[in-house]
């Protein structure tokens, strides 16, 4: 975002010094269109992932719209499950996924001491590719039949039966994994090789440990999601009957298949935003992050058992019962790693002496609301009690508990925490906290109502409901519309002014205890940075001389 403050790419860290090597930065619109810039690009993935946060909260408030009352007010059944079918879509693949790998593009070189990302040229094709796929997914609107309507899970064998728009839909998901595995691969090999002398692996920031371990589960996780969709397509139009009984095929194998994808991916997306936090905390207590190497081996931990989790997702499926025991008790061990990372953010943060700016708000709020989704994962990952819960609002709060309280919190911790090195100036204060107060109670309003619906069986993906279930959907679709509204005025207010330039200029390091070499280079980061490899203290914190 300090591109959009200084098209000449020049630099001023305050200190009368003008970084003399940034008159290669090119201008106007080639700079975007051609990027190879790490932080250039990075700014086109968050920018690009807002404004698809944007479309799929629209789609949200659709849904809302509808659920406002029982009866059909103003979709029929068919375009509502498309709203829910692309919300899911756009907002896991368009807005989440993007949003962190933008992260990475900005943060990682600078963390690690690195100049630039390893392939400079992949890096501007992964993002470029996304536009294309993102015009097809909300262009599927507007083809014969309408929108794809078979859930985000694209299950058999409703696919089977979609209009042309679900080949546009399988043609952007193949898209979006292609330029997710070029990101992942950028990521590794900058990672692994391009770190500043003296930064071992166990010295690196937690949020390239935690984005190393990521691009490995992407890298294992998106081709299994293209055979998916390709036996679906092939279902569709070449005669196979992969997911059809009538030529001996199974619509369950599609589900095992998707879900073997599906279950890492959930931590594909939570796992930088643990990286995230695990920044941010340390910072604002004042001390060193509480047991660093479990931190290491948690992440590692997670990303290895979420591969023998992925048919807690299927108990109702007719599983044998052995296979539900199996992922069951698999599923239960997954927490525990997760909890040893929560354990560690609180003994970080215990007798520390804690400061609550913006980031550190939205850090804490971050732990306490994500600690909820991850007990009603727990219910839910017990067989019987998932039996009735299966495909119920309760689990629509639960996921939605993981993923905007949990992903999406931590990326607002994110923009706020290095937004002034981003951009170079200060957000407001006041500002920040408003949106964060707004957006926690909003949230929880919109989201917990949900789990007494599910516990009383209100089914998800239905457009209609029972008459007793109407005041908790009319508080949590009004508490939507505030939530979507407060995210509004983040961009307005907080965003909009930081990439102008208009509030006070960010010293070098704005937050006293931050440690990272992020905060080695002035505010705005230069268009250029460490093209020299930076020479390390012993912590690999700090650059000497």
């Amino acid at each position: 975002m300090s591109a959009v403050l200084h098209p000449g790419g020049h630099a001023h860290d305050g200190h009368g010094h003008d970084d003399h090597h940034d008159h290669h930065a090119p201008h106007g619109w080639r700079r975007w269109v051609f990027a190879t810039n790490h932080k250039d690009i990075g700014t086109l993935y968050l920018l690009f992932a807002f404004a698809m946060l944007m479309i799929g909260g629209i789609l949200a408030l659709l849904i809302r719209l509808e659920l406002f009352q029982p009866g059909l007010q103003y979709v029929n059944p068919e375009l509502f499950n498309s709203f829910t079918t692309m919300h899911g879509l756009i907002m896991v693949f368009g807005a989440i996924m993007p949003a962190f790998v933008g992260f990475a593009n900005w943060m990682l070189p600078l963390q690690i001491g690195a100049s630039d990302m390893a392939f400079a040229r992949m890096n501007n094709f992964s993002f470029w590719l996304m536009i294309p796929a993102a015009i097809m997914l909300v262009a599927s609107f507007f083809m014969p039949g309408g929108a794809p309507a078979a859930g985000w899970t694209l299950y058999a064998p409703l696919t089977l039966q979609m209009g042309p728009s679900m080949d546009a839909g399988i043609f952007a998901m193949h898209i979006l994994g292609a330029s997710s595995i070029m990101g992942s691969i950028n990521i590794i090999v900058t990672i692994l090789n391009m770190r500043a002398p003296g930064m071992t692996l166990m010295k690196m920031p937690m949020f390239a440990w935690t984005w190393l371990i990521t691009a490995y589960l992407l890298i294992a996780v998106m081709p299994v999601l293209a055979g998916a969709i390709t036996m679906t397509l092939t279902d569709r139009h070449f005669g196979t009957t992969f997911f059809n009984p009538a030529g001996g095929g199974d619509p369950i194998l599609y589900q095992h298949v998707f879900w073997f994808f599906g279950h890492p991916e959930v931590y594909i997306m939570i796992l930088p935003a643990f990286g995230i936090v695990s920044q941010i905390v340390p910072a604002f207590a004042r001390k060193k992050l509480f047991g660093y190497a479990s931190m290491v081996y948690a992440t590692a931990s997670i990303a290895i058992l979420s591969f023998i989790v992925w048919a807690h997702h299927m108990y109702t499926t007719g599983m044998p019962l052995t296979g539900q025991l199996f992922f069951m008790y698999a599923t239960m061990l997954i927490s525990v790693p997760t909890g040893v990372k929560i354990f560690n953010w609180v003994a970080t943060m215990w007798k520390g002496s804690m400061t609550f700016e913006t980031p550190m708000l939205w850090a804490v709020g971050f732990i306490f609301v994500f600690t909820m989704g991850g007990f009603t994962g727990l219910i839910l990952s017990m067989a019987p009690i998932d039996q009735q819960l299966h495909d119920t609002y309760y689990v629509v709060a639960h996921f939605h508990y993981v993923l905007v309280a949990g992903s999406l919190f931590a990326m607002f911790a994110g923009v706020y925490y290095w937004g002034p090195k981003w951009t170079g100036v200060m957000y407001s204060e006041t500002r920040g906290k408003i949106h964060f107060w707004a957006s926690m109670f909003f949230f929880n309003l919109t989201f917990f109502p949900m789990h007494f619906l599910g516990l009383a069986g209100m089914p998800r993906r239905y457009a209609d409901y029972p008459l007793q279930f109407t005041d908790f959907n009319m508080v949590a679709s009004i508490a939507g519309l505030g939530f979507g509204l407060c995210q509004v005025y983040f961009f307005l207010f907080v965003v909009v002014p930081m990439m102008r330039g208009q509030g006070e200029k960010a010293p070098q390091k704005p937050w006293e205890a931050a440690e990272g070499l992020e905060w080695e280079v002035p505010s705005p980061a230069p268009f250029h940075t460490f093209e020299n490899p930076p020479k390390l203290d012993a912590t690999a914190t700090r650059v000497i001389g």
